[in-house]
């Protein structure tokens, strides 16, 4: 079964030229919605998506009415292929029916990966740039050194409850314990 979907994302666009074309293409169903591509939750588009058998072939006008990035759609058409379902896009020419079409899709999902890879490099040479530079990444620790000989001595106060060391120190208990014990023996 060839079944469409189709996305405009404001009231004033109309969904009539993207219904055309899927009619025309011989979807036997549409789903349709008015919601902007970058919001997390699109209904019609996963009920869509929930709908779809081995078998069936998902039509959509373009590319960006079905994914919200590059990365979204290889995840989409990902799980289209594991359900055994085929994918055409009508203004882009992709057809995963076709040998064509199929190396389309994983030259897209090659620039994915690739794309990760690149942002993956980036992030690490940062890191090693920053630690050359004597900066080194993380959240800085909850309490310092010259602290946790104040905070044992607090912790065997008998009048200084738990609860004001760690209003105090602005820690949570959880903490104050990851520090010093319950007993205030230094752990670290």
């Amino acid at each position: 079964m060839r079944i469409g979907y189709a996305r405009v994302s404001t009231g004033e666009q109309k969904l009539d030229l993207q219904l055309d074309e899927l009619e025309e293409a011989g979807c036997e169903r549409v789903y349709q919605e008015q919601v902007s591509g970058a919001a997390e939750s699109r209904p019609e588009l996963e009920r869509c998506l929930e709908e779809l058998r081995e078998g069936d072939t998902l039509v959509v006008w373009r590319l960006d009415r079905f994914g919200r990035s590059l990365k979204d759609l290889v995840s989409k058409m990902e799980a289209l292929e594991e359900k055994g379902v085929d994918f055409v896009s009508l203004t882009e020419g992709i057809d995963t029916t076709t040998a064509q079409g199929k190396l389309t899709f994983h030259i897209f999902g090659a620039l994915a990966e690739f794309e990760r890879e690149l942002a993956r490099e980036r992030t690490m040479a940062g890191l090693r740039a920053a630690r050359e530079r004597g900066r080194v990444g993380g959240r800085p620790p909850a309490l310092c050194e010259e602290d946790i000989p104040q905070v044992q001595a607090l912790m065997q106060d008998e009048d200084v409850s738990t609860s004001d060391i760690c209003e105090r120190f602005g820690i949570s208990r959880a903490t104050l314990y990851r520090y010093v014990g319950p007993d205030g023996d230094r752990r670290k």
